[in-house]
């Protein structure tokens, strides 16, 4: 499939007018940088601090901002009109996808910046969080499909929060609840695990295993993506 980068850019321009006209998306932008203030003092002593950072940040931005923008245009009824114009689904999807991962990129490194994280190993954190812009951005996709209004994309994502936010803490019920083993292999476990290396006492698979989970998520979600993208237009 063929993939036009001016029709990306044309799709990109038009989404960042109008995503900067709508104040109620566009003020998730500061939620990051807020909890990076609120978690700076504190980091050192909050055990998963800068894990909770990044993955409330995945959901509330990339993964909100995402399904908002999907749902903005079934909403006005112009999502069908994009695939009527010479654009393919690729050229949309990456066109949309790109404004989300910019700001998510841009917004998280300077939260990393105030709250001062020094990752271990960070040639594998960096793909892992590329990784996992890429996979949230997938996760919104799917959701703002399955939304008509930004209401619904609003609600939408609380699967999304509640499963990704909450593996990491589901774990503790591991010891009880054996089969809470499974929430290990959740993404946003793996980053907190990730994030958690000391600079002593890590072996070469404590850093790749994160990234290899990660990369097969981010794999099979944004195929579901733009599976799911292709059938609801020709459904609707």
């Amino acid at each position: 499939m063929s993939i036009s980068l001016k029709r990306v850019w044309a799709i990109f321009t038009k989404d960042y007018k109008e995503f900067s006209r709508n104040y109620a998306i566009s003020i998730m932008l500061i939620f990051p940088i807020i909890l990076a203030f609120i978690f700076r003092e504190a980091g050192s002593s909050l055990p998963g601090a800068s894990g909770f950072l990044f993955n409330t940040s995945f959901v509330l931005l990339t993964c909100f901002a995402q399904a908002c923008l999907i749902a903005e245009e079934k909403e006005r009824n112009t999502l069908r009109s994009l695939m009527m114009t010479p654009a393919t689904a690729m050229d949309v999807l990456i066109g949309k996808s790109s404004l989300v991962f910019v700001m998510s990129a841009v917004i998280l490194a300077i939260a990393t910046f105030i709250f001062g994280y020094d990752p271990t190993g960070i040639w594998a954190v960096v793909p892992t969080l590329i990784l996992s812009i890429i996979l949230y951005i997938a996760a919104g996709t799917i959701c703002g499909l399955f939304s008509k209004t930004l209401l619904e994309a609003s609600l939408s994502i609380l699967p999304v929060a509640f499963v990704f936010m909450g593996a990491p803490w589901g774990e503790m019920l591991v010891k009880d609840y054996p089969i809470f083993k499974v929430l290990d292999y959740v993404p946003s476990s793996q980053l907190v695990h990730l994030l958690g290396i000391s600079n002593t006492g890590f072996t070469m698979e404590d850093v790749l295993k994160p990234l290899l989970i990660t990369f097969v998520w981010t794999v099979v979600l944004t195929i579901v993506s733009v599976v799911l993208y292709q059938r609801r237009l020709k459904d609707e």
